[in-house]
């Protein structure tokens, strides 16, 4: 073959024959501007039909085609082979069950994304007469970061603590959490803090950070983490003083 190509290795898991996840290579064109998508895309139209991965808008919005790009949780549609010249190793995301191939099942970062109460509850509720909850550009911009994810769950493939307590709700959870508390128009904030201050809550997190250094949209679930920390830091101390203040001076 006289143009150029490269190597993409994926480690294939299809439960109807394989006993555990096998890896596989294929050779597929190669161009500068060839993205990992593109060249998964060739393989399954040119080369191997039955290789099964999730992918949807190729524009980094809609977050289907996360995978372990030689180890590191990326996009697929971001990733260009010209940063892998010497060939990439495919796999599914970490701390996911596959399904088969590059395909994880998302049962348990879907319960988690629920269990914040994902939805505005509004502080006063209003009748229909009354309009709309009004907010203005300054207070949208409050929370604005916190509403970009796009539930890649890279973060949860880069987060050790999701890898040794599947349990933990996640950095992903937490920024959406976070989201809602800090809208004006919310007042869930209360409701939220049980799960924040629980054994799956935000100090299951030791503080590595790699979640927000993979995020495609630096959203920084870290941050959102390291705030609810706090909060949650000063409820248990505040609950020690006392309530009483009459007579203090």
């Amino acid at each position: 073959m006289s143009e150029a190509s490269i190597k993409v290795s994926v480690l294939r898991y299809r439960p109807e024959q394989d006993q555990q996840p096998i890896w596989q290579d294929y050779v597929v064109p190669y161009s500068d501007d060839l993205s990992l998508l593109a060249a998964l895309n060739y393989i399954k139209d040119e080369l191997d039909g039955t290789l099964s991965f999730r992918w949807s808008c190729r524009q980094a919005i809609c977050g289907s085609c996360g995978m372990m790009v030689d180890g590191k949780p990326q996009l697929a549609c971001k990733t260009f082979l010209r940063d892998h010249p010497n060939g990439v190793k495919i796999e599914a995301l970490a701390h996911f069950p596959i399904e088969r191939d590059l395909v994880v099942v998302m049962d348990s970062f879907i319960e988690k994304l629920e269990s914040v109460k994902p939805y505005l509850i509004p502080k006063d509720v209003r009748a229909l007469e009354q309009g709309e909850y009004l907010q203005t550009p300054a207070e949208m911009d409050v929370y604005s970061q916190f509403a970009g994810c796009i539930n890649c769950m890279l973060c949860y493939a880069a987060c050790p603590q999701v890898g040794l307590n599947p349990d933990f709700i996640g950095p992903g959870a937490i920024a959406l959490l976070q989201r809602y508390n800090l809208d004006s128009r919310d007042g869930g904030a209360e409701e939220r803090k049980a799960l924040i201050n629980s054994e799956v809550g935000v100090f299951n997190c030791t503080a590595v950070g790699y979640c927000s250094e993979v995020c495609p949209k630096m959203v920084d679930p870290a941050n959102a983490v390291n705030i609810n920390k706090m909060a949650s830091a000063k409820d248990f101390f505040f609950r020690f003083l006392p309530t009483n203040t009459k007579g203090c001076k």
